[in-house]
């Protein structure tokens, strides 16, 4: 298959390649003149090694605002005059460099924000920068207590990915670029400090001084701070659970089998790396279903549906201490590396959990969730391939389903062509090699070769990696899952559209999957009097499970059941996930209730973090 690697050596040639620190060595970035390019940081670190970064911060949540000092240690081996951070929206004070105060300027970028510009000689060791985070900060959400669970004390939590950390540190900003750091967090009196790193408290001291530090180097966007009114609860010796007091009890429970899941992943794809693992559920404003911040997965409430049904996300964002945290794709172009083998990594740790029919009808759903965004996209859009081409500060575009979902489906064409085997095997040893680096696709599809396909034809045909990494839409070949469970629920859904009928000894042992896949393929000729019936049957109306709540919610909309627009509102006003909260404003104004949409929103907007309250200003 000469044309084929003569095709992957061409692309790799046209890149520079990309090292990071091994975890045995003090320097953030192996080779720095090696980086491949970031369009989306101003940061220079292509030349000069970001060491690590010492945070001294004092949180008012009175003034919502982050006040003190980021130290990096750096080396620069190629004598450069400035070291340039990211920065955006930050208020500088002032700069050492090797404790001797310097002039600064700002390279303003008009998404990028204002690179901060510093002064260095060949021999430099020390930056250090006082500044106070800006009222604008996008990476911050400072809750009011009325906001939180509890209503008792207020809250601030942050959400650094893709490109948000340097709205509230000055750093290097782009996920191939590696450092580790320490912190020391002032927080007000009754308030507990958590990060991404070591040293996370389990109770309240009385110093209101936190310390952590994390020896392992991470990009920014897995810089994370939340602060309020938490406890902490045991799961096992190295895994917990931290919420608002008013929820700790309902998330203990909703996790409880974090062990058994952190030890079925260990058992796929090696030794768990990074000592403890726990969560953290963050208030309703949270816009995202997690954030794999590393030994500290961020969470949203809407998982905690009291009966374990949504504990998959968390499976995801574990997946994640892998393929995203371990080996890191190294620019937003490739993030299909991070998030395309997490879903495939979560969908093996709940095939092992479950059983097979379990796995199959995620698949199936999340095939069902591709071919929506590829509609969406437009099937010949370039949105639609897995390796992107982003302008400066499209970061946040590469988070669709395609890099999820397509690209979980070509690891598992490939799984299924070379057999379970022989990929587990190249998993684990790909893991191995590349942990604690950043990755670009290039570079994979070179170690893929090299290491698993090598330079067999058949394979190559087989699986034809140009037209799912640089080509759009769906390819011919995706696989399938198996439909013996949701061809059940067909056979349900068809009974009840020719009889207005349904019979609940079927559908009584149903799942959240197969609840889904039943109201997904309701047509859209169901009638008001089909949605009655189906509320009084299954109160989907008065649903506590967010995902069938959503799901039902999206029907109701364009039919204008009112009936179930009290519990809309009620769901609007708590819920800030973005997966949820925008598909459902966009569905009142397609469906010309724009005036009820405004008026939900002006609302609630408070509720909702700044990244959300920003995708919702444009519909």
């Amino acid at each position: 298959m000469k044309t084929y690697l003569q095709f992957i050596l061409l692309i790799s040639s046209s890149m520079l390649l990309f090292s990071c620190k091994n975890e045995n060595t003090a320097t953030a970035q192996k080779d720095i003149k090696n980086k491949i390019e970031d369009i989306h940081t101003l940061c220079n670190a292509d030349s000069i090694n970001m060491k690590h970064l010492s945070l001294d911060l004092n949180v008012d949540m009175q003034a919502k605002k982050i006040e003190g000092t980021a130290t990096w240690q750096i080396e620069n081996p190629f004598g450069n005059k400035f070291l340039i951070l990211d920065n955006k929206g930050l208020k500088i004070d002032s700069v050492w460099v090797d404790h001797q105060f310097v002039s600064f300027q700002f390279l303003n970028h008009p998404i990028l924000g204002e690179g901060l510009k510093i002064p260095i000689e060949q021999n430099s060791k020390i930056v250090k920068i006082k500044y106070i985070t800006g009222p604008q900060a996008k990476a911050l959400q400072w809750l009011n207590a009325s906001q939180t669970h509890s209503k008792k004390a207020p809250f601030l939590y942050t959400q650094s990915e893709s490109i948000f950390a340097r709205t509230w540190v000055p750093c290097p900003d782009g996920p191939g670029i590696r450092f580790t750091y320490d912190a020391r967090i002032k927080v007000p009196k009754g308030m507990l400090a958590l990060m991404s790193a070591s040293g996370n408290p389990q109770q309240i001291n009385d110093s209101s001084v936190y310390h952590f530090n994390m020896d392992i180097p991470i990009p920014a966007y897995l810089l994370a701070l939340a602060v309020g009114d938490i406890e902490f609860q045991k799961i096992s010796a190295r895994t917990g659970v931290y919420a608002e007091p008013s929820m700790i009890k309902k998330v203990a429970y909703e996790f409880a089998h974090l062990e058994p899941m952190v030890q079925t992943a260990e058992k796929l794809y090696g030794p768990y790396r990074w000592g403890r693992y726990d969560v953290l559920v963050l208030p309703p404003g949270f816009p995202i279903g997690g954030m794999e911040n590393p030994k500290l997965t961020f969470c949203t409430p809407t998982v905690i549906a009291g009966d374990r049904s949504l504990v998959n996300l968390i499976a995801h964002e574990l997946a994640h201490s892998w393929s995203g945290n371990l080996v890191t794709s190294a620019t937003w172009e490739d993030i299909w590396m991070n998030e395309g083998f997490t879903v495939y990594f979560e969908r093996r740790i709940s095939e092992a959990m479950n059983d097979a029919s379990y796995a199959d009808m995620l698949w199936e759903l999340g095939y069902q969730d591709l071919e929506l965004a590829v509609k969406d996209f437009g099937a010949k859009s370039p949105a639609t391939h897995l390796k992107l081409e982003l302008k400066a500060g499209e970061a946040d575009n590469s988070l669709s389903d395609v890099a999820y979902e397509k690209g979980a489906l070509l690891l598992k064409l490939i799984e299924n062509t070379v057999g379970r085997e022989k990929w587990d095997a190249f998993l684990n040893q790909y893991f191995q090699t590349h942990a604690f680096q950043s990755i670009s696709t290039e570079q994979f599809l070179e170690y893929l070769d090299k290491n698993l396909l090598k330079g067999d034809s058949s394979l190559y045909k087989k699986i034809n990696i140009p037209a799912w990494v640089y080509g759009p839409g769906i390819p011919n070949n995706a696989p399938r899952a198996n439909m013996e469970r949701f061809n059940k629920v067909n056979i349900a859904l068809d009974q009840f559209l020719k009889t207005n009928q349904i019979d609940k000894t079927v559908t009584q042992l149903w799942s959240t999957q197969e609840y889904l896949h039943f109201l997904r393929k309701m047509p859209d000729t169901i009638t008001l009097e089909q949605l009655k019936q189906l509320d009084q049957v299954f109160d989907f109306t008065n649903a506590t499970n967010s995902e069938i709540a959503f799901q039902w919610f999206y029907i109701a909309i364009p039919k204008k059941y009112t009936p179930a627009y009290d519990a809309l509102e009620q769901f609007l006003s708590i819920t800030g996930r973005q997966k949820f909260i925008v598909p459902l404003y966009q569905r009142l104004i397609d469906s010309k209730q724009s005036d009820f949409a405004k008026s939900l929103y002006l609302k609630y907007k408070p509720n909702y973090h700044p990244i959300a309250q920003s995708k919702l200003d444009q519909i």
